[in-house]
């Protein structure tokens, strides 16, 4: 019985494995990111959906163009917020199998590989392009571990962003779009009682980036930052009305669809009202319907940030990594370079729905929402993302996940908070 149960372990975990093989490199027998590894590039992400896949395919044609010598190979594994492909990171990194390099957000998300000596420190790439000025001051901060920098950031993602249809607000006779948590309720119920989704939500991960908006809306910019600092107050009244606020927010919502692009349509579709989601979802909605939904903005969907955060840029920052053992290692910092570059970013951001993390973009490739981000961005007070990475780690992050989960079947408020508070006290950060 013990042969058997290894066997089939095995089996399984030879099959998680074989995932990587299922990038973007025009279908056929899977391929082996081993074979001739002096040339081929295992660049591990999850960008797989519409807007994120063409972003990605745009900086991998730049690769291609300047790195003749090389073979770039997509090892995206499917799965929104990149849940899915960080657990199978995980299994290849404690096998020693690492990929040339892999996403990650920058911040509190990378901690976790920083500590177990997994990740190369990037300080010699920075010096030799110039990074450091080419990167906002703030960013290259949150990204810097006692001196030492670890990742290269290739956008700035925007979390708190409100996307709503304007048709069905008018047919509710919502005059005008909810600016704070009370007044998105009375929204919410006017929209259902003209029979739409009030509000469209996704996998559990979705629901998680709802809660941080609504913690961010709720408590304020200041009082939602201090919960990442030591001895933050994760049990007092605050906590509990912010809580009962998603409570009441959350019962607005329709059936969970498998992920966030299929919630995201729901709006788009007229078939709901609002989706919260980040700016992603605008590369979803905007890109031709080769790559998007082709809806016009303004017309088929609009934003605002999301209630009671104007004024706050809740960001997350998507980046890449060069780990240790990586198996062409020269391979994955010439993938880097494309990836810190002006042009790089320039191609990859305005189909992914982000904006640039250098200073020195085009800026007039950033037009729509794009400009509004850029705009915020350069004004707006800071707050980081729970599910994105920015100010948790990936253990405490995977705690409020699980509350959220139980939450979303007892709806217990009192249970809820007494387990983030455990997850805050437990969280080691």
């Amino acid at each position: 019985m013990r042969r058997q149960l290894m066997a089939a372990v095995a089996a399984t975990m030879a099959g998680l494995l074989a995932l990587t093989a299922c990038g973007g490199d025009g279908g056929g027998a899977p391929q082996s990111p081993q074979a001739d590894a002096k040339k081929k590039v295992e660049v591990f992400s999850w960008w797989t959906g519409p807007g994120e896949a063409d972003g990605l395919k745009a900086m991998r044609e730049i690769f291609q163009k300047q790195n003749a010598g090389l073979e770039f190979f997509d090892a995206a594994v499917a799965g929104g917020s990149g849940d899915k492909a960080r657990a199978l990171l995980t299994t290849k990194l404690q096998a020693q199998t690492p990929p040339d390099t892999f996403q990650g957000h920058a911040g509190a998300e990378l901690q976790g590989y920083i500590k177990a000596g997994q990740l190369e420190p990037l300080n010699f790439l920075y010096d030799e392009l110039k990074l450091k000025e080419a990167f906002p001051q703030q960013l290259v901060d949150q990204i810097s571990v006692q001196g030492q920098i670890y990742s290269v950031p290739v956008n700035v993602h925007r979390s708190n962003v409100m996307w709503f249809n304007p048709a069905v607000l008018k047919e509710a006779g919502v005059a005008e779009v909810p600016k704070t948590i009370p007044d998105f309720v009375t929204a919410l119920e006017k929209v259902k009682q003209k029979g739409k989704i009030p509000l469209s939500i996704g996998s559990e991960w979705t629901m998680v980036h709802l809660l941080e908006s609504v913690l961010l809306g709720s408590l304020g910019t200041d009082a939602y930052n201090r919960l990442w600092t030591a001895g933050s107050d994760w049990s007092g009244p605050a906590m509990t009305k912010a809580l009962n606020d998603f409570k009441t927010i959350l019962s607005y919502a329709g059936d969970p669809a498998d992920d966030w692009q299929p919630a995201a349509k729901q709006v788009a579709d007229g078939e709901a009202a609002f989706n919260i989601m980040g700016d992603w979802a605008y590369g979803y909605f905007h890109n031709p319907p080769d790559g998007g939904l082709g809806k016009t903005s303004k017309t088929d969907f609009d934003w605002v940030p999301s209630p009671g955060t104007a004024g706050t840029f809740m960001w997350l920052s998507d980046s890449f990594t060069l780990p240790k053992g990586a198996p062409n290692r020269d391979g994955a910092v010439a993938w880097l370079k494309v990836a810190a570059s002006k042009e790089g970013q320039d191609a990859f951001n305005p189909k992914k729905g982000s904006i640039p993390a250098r200073k020195d973009a085009d800026t007039a490739l950033y037009t729509d929402y794009l400009a509004d981000a850029l705009k915020d961005w350069g004004s707006d007070e800071l707050a980081g993302s729970i599910q994105h990475g920015v100010v948790v780690n990936d253990a405490w992050r995977v705690s409020i996940n699980e509350a959220v989960g139980v939450f979303h079947g007892d709806k217990d408020v009192a249970a809820f908070q007494t387990a983030l508070a455990e997850a805050a006290k437990n969280s080691g950060q």
